[in-house]
């Protein structure tokens, strides 16, 4: 198929497409912010923050890597929504820069106050939102800009998180509702591209039943999921939000069933996307049951399988992916790729566990060394591919788009390329 060719220019290859800076800084950011959370909540390190240690812990895990792999993402899959040319060079680097701003603003917040930090942190996702809203609209492709409402979300909870914690002294409202934008955005991406992908694969590998197209059922699925997530971010005690989170729940396990995940064991990377959205009805179940049940459950067992489990795997499980097939890679997960994947799921399972009363500090630690072990691995092992271009793109013409020459060695592996760049087409 057609795709947006990159424009020629003196910038190094991390600066041609957005996957490039922002997969690789949000992993080694995920990675290294946990390394110092240990440390800091057992009082050994100390930030220079105004939040507390617990919300700025809270903050980066939600505002601060995940930002960078949604832009990443978005910057990446609008060029193949619009036939545009990707921000690349000197904007993307602004976007960059901007990204770093607030990640120090939100660190150094005692000496910026915490007004300053709040604007330059909240400017990094008010100016994705712009870009991306900007290029979608020039391309005329209006049916993806409801993807910018959960990125819109977003910013509003990174907002209520900054005025909840100056004015309150701790962030309530806010953490759930970045947890919930988070959560929407999932079940919208990822409901369009774990079908597509599993089918590729099926239809290659694994001829017979196939994931079902989406419908009608998708779309109700992720409305209800929507109105449930803002009810656990605005009345999180309620039993009604508990009834709602509960029906979400059993929506998003029958939409998975439907996706055929049990017949996608021989590929990795095609498996893994489904036990990522997995976590999406377990930690609506778990964020139920405190409601329905009381004392049977602890809020933060719903929070980690949310954020852990659904945000964790599945920003692994796209970045592994894009960065294999908009490199011109071979989609195989190998060694590499199963070693992150294995990694993050302990991580989950630890986190979870401890969560729901599993005794012992050492699934804490067990948790922190697996995600560490997870996101600074992605940096290591796909570090190279995300910094050195890993195909030819033929000269450029005047038209809107080009054909990709592929590093592939094979029509069939030319073939699957195409097909994984079609299924960005959400």
């Amino acid at each position: 198929m057609a795709v947006p060719r990159t424009r020629p220019g003196n910038y190094p290859s991390i600066l041609s497409y957005g996957f490039r800076p922002f997969f690789l800084l949000g992993s080694l950011y995920a990675g290294l912010t946990i390394l110092f959370w240990l440390p800091l909540l057992y009082g050994h390190l100390e930030t220079s923050s105004v939040f507390s240690p617990v919300d700025w812990h809270v903050h980066e895990m939600l505002f601060g890597y995940p930002a960078a792999i949604v832009t990443g993402f978005l910057l990446t899959a609008i060029p193949n929504w619009t036939g545009r040319l990707p921000v690349q060079g000197l904007p993307l680097l602004a976007l960059v820069l901007l990204w770093f701003a607030g990640r120090a603003a939100v660190f150094f917040s005692a000496e910026t106050g915490w007004l300053a930090a709040a604007v330059i942190d909240c400017a990094f996702l008010l100016a994705v939102a712009g870009a991306a809203a900007t290029e979608i609209v020039a391309g005329r492709n209006w049916r993806n800009l409801k993807v910018l409402a959960p990125v819109l979300v977003l910013l509003a909870a990174n907002m209520i998180f900054h005025a909840e914690a100056h004015f309150e002294d701790i962030s309530d409202i806010g953490r759930r509702l970045g947890i919930g934008a988070a959560v929407v955005l999932i079940t919208i991406i990822g409901g369009r591209i774990i079908p597509s992908f599993t089918r590729n694969w099926l239809v290659r590998e694994n001829p017979g039943r196939l994931p079902a197209p989406f419908g009608r059922f998708d779309a109700a699925t992720i409305v209800t999921s929507a109105l449930a997530l803002a009810l656990w971010s605005l009345l999180p005690e309620r039993t009604e939000t508990g009834l709602a989170l509960l029906v979400s729940a059993a929506l998003n396990a029958f939409r998975l069933s439907r996706w055929a995940g049990d017949r996608t064991s021989g590929d990795p990377l095609v498996l893994i996307l489904h036990v990522a959205y997995a976590f999406v009805p377990l930690g609506m179940l778990l964020a139920a049951l405190p409601n329905l049940m009381p004392g049977t459950v602890a809020p933060a067992a719903g929070i980690h399988a949310f954020g852990v489990g659904a945000i964790g795997t599945m920003t692994l499980a796209v970045m592994v992916r894009a960065t294999l097939g908009h490199t011109g890679r071979q989609l195989r997960a190998g060694k590499a790729g199963c070693f992150v994947f294995v990694a993050i799921l302990v991580a989950a399972a630890a986190r979870i566990a401890q969560a729901l009363g599993v005794p012992g500090d050492w699934l804490i630690h067990l948790a922190a060394c697996a995600w560490v072990a997870a996101f600074l691995g992605f940096a290591v092992l796909y570090g190279g591919m995300l910094l050195l271009r890993g195909s030819r793109v033929a000269p450029p013409t005047s038209g809107a788009k080009i054909q990709a020459v592929s590093t592939a060695d094979t029509p069939a592996d030319r073939l699957r390329l195409r097909n994984e760049r079609a299924a960005w087409m959400i």
